[in-house]
C-alpha cells in the first residue's frame, strides 16, 4: 500500500461477482508470502480452534511490515503485526507492568499502536502528533505501562489509514479479583472491513463521490408507491425535505459490501471462522468491533445471548438476542450451545448489504444455515430530530420552544449541511433497523454497571459539542470547525465534568475519549454505564461523565476511520 496511489490502476476494483466478493474466499488471509517473515521467540500460541495468534505475558515484540493478503481472489497489501491479520492477541494480566517493543519494518511510512481503551500515561497512548513522535522506518519504540484494569480490549494503528489496511488486534486483560460472572471456554470474535482498494484511494473517493456506495437511491417507482400510501402533498413535502438536505433515506453508511468483505478472526464468510464448544458449556464470546466504518448487527440463531460486559467492564447481565455494536465497541456474552452441534454467529452490517459469518461447533467443519440479511431500513426525518418541524439546513434558526439550539459557528457554514431541531437521549432504541423485529435487542439503556460510579461527585461545568458534516463534500467536525481550525479543548487536572453530545448529521458517529472513562447517564443525569467509546446515532443528544484524572494531550474523535480523518477530531489537554 505504499506505492503512489495516483497510478492508474493502482489497487483496482476487482472484477468480481457480488455474491463471491460479500462470501470471499474460503481460504483467504495472508497470503503464502508472508511465511517468510522471522516471528519473535517469545512464548506464543496458537489456538487452532479459533485461529489467530495468542501471546501472553508481560514483554512482547511486535514487529510491524507488509504482507500480501488475499480474500477477494486477488492479492493485495496488507499492513501486519508479525506477519498476521489481525494481529496477534495480546494476553495481559491486571497489575502487571508490560512492555512492549514495537518495530516499523514499513520501507517508507510512520506507524503507531493504540491500545485501545487502556488507561496510561499520554506519552504511551500511541498517537503521532499528540503523545509521541510516532515509530519511523527501522526504529523501536517501547510502550512501557502499569495495567489498571482488566477486560476485553482492542490495539490499532493510529497513523493514517493502517488500521482499514489491517493493523488491529485483541487485548485481553486477565482481573486480579473473581469476575462476577462465570465461564467454561472463551472464544475472541473481532469484526471487521476489508477493501482491495488503497485506504487512501478509498479517502480520496469518498471525498469526491460520497454517495459511491449508496446504490439504494429512491426511484420513480417508490415515488409512486409512497403517493398511493401517504398522498401527494406529504410525498412531495417528504422529497422536498431530503432534498433540503441533499441526502436521501439510504445513507447509512459511506462505506458498505459493495466495497467491503467482513470478515470473522480475519475470515471472509466463505472461510467460515468455527469455535468450538461442548455441549452444556457456558462459552463467553468477546465481541470487538475492529473495523474502520462499518456497524454490526449480531445474534447467533437459536441461542440467547447474555450480555455481561461493555466497552471491558462488568455490566448487571442482560439477555438477548441481537445487539448492534458500534465501531470500537466491545461486548462480551455468555451462550451455552446444546441441542445441536452448529449455531451461525451472524454480523449483517447496518446498511443490510452484507455480513460477517463464523460459526460455534462441536467439532470442526460443521456449519448451521446463514440467515437472509433483513429488509434494508430507510431513515425518516423522525430519526434525525426533524420529526414535525420545518427547518432544516444550516440556515435554519436556533428554534422555538423545546427546541435545540446550536453553537454560532454552524450559523450559515458551508461545512454544515443539516442540523437537529429536537434530539433526545433515545437510549431505550433499538436503532435503525432493528425496531420490531421480533427480537430482543440490546439498548443503551439495558447497560448498568456493577462497580457504579467510582467517583460520586456531580459534575462541576458541562461542555456541550455537535457533531457536524457535510455528505456531499465528506467533511466532518465538531461545531463545524474539522480539527484543522480548532482549539484544543482545556481540561482541569482532577475536574469531574459533563460532556454533552448532540448529533446534527444524519449519520451515526462513535466517539472515543482517549486516557479517560466516559460514564453515561442517563436522562436524567443519573450514572449508568462506564465505556469508551459512545454511540451517537442521528438526532440523538447524550451526556457523560469525565474525571480528568490523566495529564497530557489525548485525542478525542469519531471512530468511524474516514470521518476522522475528515475532521471530525479533537485534541484534549487536561493540565494542572
Amino acid at each position: 500500500m505504499h506505492h503512489d496511489p495516483s497510478r492508474p490502476g493502482h489497487w483496482a476494483r476487482a472484477p468480481l461477482s457480488r455474491r463471491r466478493f460479500v462470501q470471499g474466499l474460503a481460504l483467504g488471509g495472508v497470503a503464502l508470502g508472508a511465511a517468510g517473515l522471522r516471528l519473535p521467540a517469545f512464548a506464543a500460541e496458537t489456538d487452532a480452534r479459533s485461529g489467530p495468534q495468542v501471546l501472553r505475558g508481560s514483554e512482547f515484540d511486535l514487529s510491524i511490515g507488509a504482507s500480501p493478503v488475499d480474500f477477494t481472489g486477488r492479492t493485495r497489501p496488507a499492513v501486519t503485526v508479525n506477519g498476521r491479520l489481525p494481529a496477534p492477541i495480546l494476553r495481559w494480566r491486571q497489575g502487571d507492568t508490560v512492555t512492549l517493543r514495537v518495530t516499523n519494518r514499513l520501507p517508507d511510512l510512520p506507524t503507531s499502536i493504540h491500545w485501545h481503551g487502556i488507561l496510561l500515561p499520554a506519552n504511551m497512548d500511541g498517537v503521532p502528533g499528540l503523545s509521541f513522535d510516532g515509530i519511523r522506518p527501522g526504529e523501536t519504540f517501547v510502550y512501557r505501562f502499569r495495567v489498571r484494569q482488566s477486560g476485553t480490549y482492542w490495539y490499532h494503528s493510529h497513523s493514517l489509514f493502517q488500521e482499514q489496511a489491517g493493523l488491529y488486534g485483541a487485548l485481553i486483560v486477565d482481573p486480579i479479583e473473581p469476575l462476577p460472572y462465570a465461564y467454561d471456554r472463551e472464544h475472541v470474535v473481532l469484526l471487521s472491513d476489508w477493501t482491495d482498494l488503497d485506504p487512501g484511494r478509498l479517502f480520496r473517493r469518498l471525498k469526491q463521490y460520497a454517495e459511491y456506495d449508496n446504490v439504494y437511491k429512491p426511484t420513480v417507482g417508490d415515488f409512486i408507491r409512497d403517493v398511493r400510501q401517504q398522498g401527494w402533498a406529504a410525498t412531495v413535502a417528504d422529497r422536498r425535505a431530503w432534498g433540503r438536505m441533499r441526502m436521501t433515506p439510504t445513507d447509512l453508511s459511506d462505506v458498505n459490501a459493495h466495497t467491503y468483505t467482513y470478515l470473522v478472526n480475519g475470515t471472509a464468510p466463505a472461510g467460515n471462522w468455527t469455535g468450538l464448544f461442548r455441549a452444556g458449556e457456558k462459552v463467553l464470546l468477546r465481541f470487538i468491533n475492529g473495523s474502520a466504518m462499518t456497524y454490526f448487527d449480531v445474534r447467533i440463531p437459536g441461542l440467547k445471548m447474555t450480555v455481561v460486559a461493555a466497552d471491558g467492564q462488568p455490566i448487571h447481565p442482560v439477555t438477548v438476542d441481537e445487539f448492534r455494536i458500534a465501531v470500537a465497541e466491545t461486548f462480551d456474552v455468555i451462550v451455552e450451545p446444546s441441542g445441536q452441534d452448529a449455531y451461525t454467529i451472524f454480523a449483517q452490517d447496518m446498511g443490510r448489504t452484507g455480513y460477517a459469518r463464523g460459526t460455534l461447533a462441536a467439532q470442526a467443519g460443521l456449519e448451521a444455515p446463514i440467515p437472509a440479511v433483513d429488509p434494508r431500513p430507510l431513515l425518516t426525518l423522525d430519526d434525525m430530530g426533524h420529526g414535525g418541524h420545518a427547518g432544516h439546513g444550516a440556515h435554519a434558526g436556533h428554534g422555538g420552544a423545546g427546541m435545540q439550539a446550536h453553537p454560532a459557528s454552524e450559523s450559515r457554514n458551508p461545512l454544515v449541511d443539516m442540523q437537529t431541531m429536537t434530539p433526545a437521549p433515545r437510549l431505550d432504541d433499538p436503532g435503525i433497523g432493528l425496531r420490531g423485529n421480533g427480537r430482543r435487542v440490546l439498548t443503551y439503556a439495558d447497560l448498568r454497571s456493577v462497580a457504579g460510579d467510582e467517583d460520586g461527585r456531580d459534575p462541576g461545568r458541562a461542555l456541550e459539542l455537535h457533531l457536524t458534516g457535510h455528505m456531499e463534500k465528506f467533511s466532518w467536525s465538531f461545531d463545524g470547525i474539522p480539527f484543522s481550525g480548532a482549539e484544543p479543548l482545556r481540561l482541569d487536572y482532577g475536574e469531574r465534568m459533563r460532556i454533552v453530545l448532540v448529533n446534527d448529521t444524519m449519520m451515526a458517529h462513535p466517539i472515543h475519549l482517549h486516557g479517560m472513562w466516559s460514564d453515561v447517564e442517563d436522562a436524567d443525569g443519573a450514572f449508568m454505564v462506564r465505556k469508551h467509546t459512545i454511540d451517537m446515532p442521528p438526532g440523538t443528544r447524550r451526556s457523560y461523565r469525565v474525571r480528568a484524572d490523566a495529564l497530557g494531550r489525548w485525542a478525542y474523535h469519531c471512530h468511524l476511520l474516514y470521518h476522522m480523518e475528515a475532521g471530525m477530531f479533537r485534541e484534549v489537554r487536561v493540565e494542572e
